[in-house]
């Protein structure tokens, strides 16, 4: 919001809805304004209760196929998680220093529901529930981040660091991660099925995004 004057407390001539992280797209009132959300796979689509998204980009090509064809919602090429850029939007505020040799972030399913997680020696967890900074901050003390939380995924590679997404259990339905992968070109990936399988089959390909697309489809106009 810098670049046009404005902050995200000023007032808008008139009040819309923007959904702009996350699988919650589903939570989205009528005319709401989408921008990088998505699509959660594990909601049934009688919770879409929308008929009408002003979409301006979202997370992966999976959503927008979804929104076109369960809800007739027309949406632009336009791909990625907005938390991707947190590097560029954060003016330097946190910096990757590869202080320790890996960290997994688990879901945040996977903590509520017990699973084994099984850790190789010396690995650290780090865990959702903390403030949003400290979550960034841990991750980026990592020279390579196993997780089986997306935003943990997310928040590696956009700091360019190696991850691998670890498939501990089923709770978690297939389509945020696919949806990513393939908005960051990346239509083809593997999962690990324990944190030392992770290890041993090292990083995803890196992501492949156009990141002034993403920030140029930010609704700037919704505060004019």
């Amino acid at each position: 919001m810098a670049q046009t004057g404005k902050t995200l407390e000023d007032e808008a001539k008139r009040k819309r809805e923007l959904v702009a992280i996350g699988s919650v797209i589903h939570l989205a009132k009528e005319d709401a304004v989408i921008w990088g959300s998505g699509v959660n796979g594990k909601i049934p689509e009688h919770f879409h209760t929308y008929n009408s998204l002003e979409v301006r980009a979202v997370r992966g090509p999976y959503t927008r196929e979804w929104l076109k064809d369960k809800k007739g919602i027309v949406s632009p090429e336009i791909y990625g998680d907005p938390a991707l850029l947190l590097p560029s939007l954060t003016n330097g505020r946190f910096e990757a220093t590869g202080t320790i040799e890996h960290v997994f972030v688990p879901n945040l399913n996977d903590m509520l529901t017990g699973v084994d997680l099984d850790l190789p020696e010396g690995t650290q967890v780090v865990s959702p529930m903390q403030s949003w900074h400290r979550v960034v901050e841990h991750i980026l003390k990592a020279r390579f981040v196993t997780a089986s939380s997306l935003h943990g995924l997310v928040i590696a590679e956009a700091f360019g660091i190696p991850a691998r997404y670890v498939r501990l259990s089923k709770q978690e339905n297939l389509f945020k991660y696919k949806d990513y992968y393939a908005g960051t070109d990346r239509h083809e990936f593997e999962y690990a099925n324990s944190i030392h399988e992770g290890l041993e089959m090292k990083g995803e390909k890196p992501i492949v995004i156009n990141f002034d697309s993403l920030k140029d489809a930010f609704p700037y106009d919704l505060w004019i």
